[in-house]
């Protein structure tokens, strides 16, 4: 699976019903559960993002459906980076030569 970490942040209507924030994540989580994927840390942070999650998922097509999917309710907007573990970053910089 490949890792994807999600920079989140609420949008007005997002912030106007931020105390069901926990229910909106609970109802992401198990919709990304049911396009294969999952959510392996959720972090709410302070500064340029409210929120980032680290998750994973078969594909990036999979990956961009989530994130549409999630924009399109209103409440929060993302960014996604795909994210390269260690071993690949590694080989990566090897191949070049």
């Amino acid at each position: 699976m490949t890792t994807y970490i999600i920079l989140v942040n609420w949008t007005e209507q997002g912030m106007r019903t931020v105390r069901e924030s926990p229910r909106r994540l609970d109802a992401a989580k198990a919709l990304l559960k049911e396009m294969g994927g999952e959510f392996k840390a959720f972090y709410l942070t302070m500064g340029d993002c409210d929120m980032v999650a680290v998750c994973e998922a078969p594909d990036d097509a999979v990956a961009a459906r989530f994130a549409l999917t999630l924009g399109a309710e209103g409440n929060v907007r993302t960014r996604t980076l795909k994210a390269f573990p260690e071993e690949a970053y590694r080989e990566i910089i090897r191949s070049l030569g």
